[in-house]
């Protein structure tokens, strides 16, 4: 049983146009087949969201489903042109409604559809250098371009497309009873208001062959993970004239084996001696332009400090700013100690005073009350 037109756009049963636009380009998008592969539930529902609002957004159709129901459309109060008796055919028409609002097609002449290319996708990946100084990169996009024998017609040379006989080239045909006019798609030429008698070989008829093309792509300096970059028309080619889709390159970077990246900024790990951290000292540490920065480091530095290396981070996109670089200081406990190494750290231990180890120091001092007791709470 077929669900209430209102119901499967989420309105109420007077909403205006706006309204009923708004519900069904949000609940479109949320079922388009593009967004929800393989799920028959969400193509389900864009089937129904779409036919709902292909009777609702004209006000004929809308008058007659608000006062029959789905009865309206149904055998029996069809006119001529439907199948099986349906005036509105199988609302094969809706389908294109979505396109057209989604990527901006065209309606030429009287009605006669120009089908926009498909937009196509290409994942780039890169390393965080490239991603840091921009690169140019050459890509190999396969994709339908208009067919050369026949200029895209998909006619054999040497002869044209005819103007189609049902709809005389309009695309469209319309269908009266009593009140109603009904347009909808011409299904002997599919809109194009062409019929192809002699289909051309190298195409079969489509007017657009599979083909590699090689294009180059500027990527800019500071892009991050999934950034898109439009390349207007280089999409796929467009039908019956149509203009050609548009490619989308999304940006994929690589895990770099010193750095990580946190929007603008890096951060980086150091190891240091647990000498040079009581000590004091400096170190180096690599930058991603290739470059070095020293980092002073205080006397009793802790483990897991961090030192802001200011303008040494990623630029920001379309700007010229840069993130910062942050080095986290690792303290690296010694291993494999000789003998006299050992005699040395335990010199050590006896003769600490009260003071040098203040972390250790405070959290005994919090055990031995802990377990004593403790002060009142």
């Amino acid at each position: 049983m077929k669900r209430c037109y209102y119901e499967c756009l989420e309105v109420e049963k007077g909403a205006n146009g706006d309204a009923l636009k708004s519900a069904y380009r949000k609940l479109a998008m949320k079922f388009h087949p593009d967004r929800n592969p393989d799920d028959h539930t969400a193509e389900v529902k864009f089937k129904e969201i779409n036919e709902a609002y292909d009777v609702l957004k004209d006000d004929q159709k809308r008058a007659a489903y608000d006062r029959f129901g789905h009865a309206a459309f149904e055998n029996g109060m069809g006119a001529a042109g439907g199948r099986g008796g349906n005036p509105f055919g199988d609302f094969a028409g809706g389908f294109g409604d979505v396109f057209e609002d989604f990527f901006g097609q065209m309606m030429g002449g009287r009605g006669k559809r120009q089908n926009r290319g498909e937009d196509l996708r290409y994942n780039l990946d890169i390393t965080l250098e490239e991603a840091f100084t921009g690169r140019s990169a050459e890509i190999r996009v396969p994709t339908q371009v208009a067919c050369e024998p026949c200029s895209g017609s998909g006619a054999e040379p040497g002869h044209s497309p005819e103007t189609c006989p049902t709809c005389a080239g309009h695309g469209k045909v319309r269908a009266t009873q009593g009140f109603f006019t009904i347009e909808r798609t011409c299904s002997s030429c599919r809109g194009s208001g062409k019929i192809v008698r002699h289909p051309c070989k190298a195409c079969r008829g489509a007017g657009l062959v599979q083909k590699e093309r090689t294009l180059n792509v500027d990527v800019p300096p500071g892009v991050e993970e999934g950034t898109r970059i439009r390349l207007s028309g280089e999409g796929a080619a467009g039908v019956n004239g149509g203009p050609p889709g548009d490619l989308y390159i999304f940006l994929g970077v690589a895990e770099h084996p010193i750095f990580q990246r946190d929007a603008h900024d890096l951060h980086c790990r150091a190891p240091v001696s647990f000498v040079t951290a009581a000590l004091g000292g400096s170190i180096e540490v690599p930058t991603l332009d290739g470059g070095r920065a020293k980092v002073v480091i205080p006397e009793g530095t802790q483990p897991g400090r961090q030192f802001r290396l200011k303008g040494k981070g990623m630029p920001v996109l379309r700007s010229a700013q840069r993130g910062d670089l942050y080095v986290e200081l690792a303290v690296e406990t010694p291993v494999k100690l000789s003998k006299r190494q050992k005699e040395l750290l335990r010199e050590f231990d006896t003769e600490s005073q009260t003071g040098t180890q203040p972390e250790c120091e405070g959290f005994l001092s919090r055990l031995k009350e802990f377990w004593s007791g403790g002060p009142a709470a």
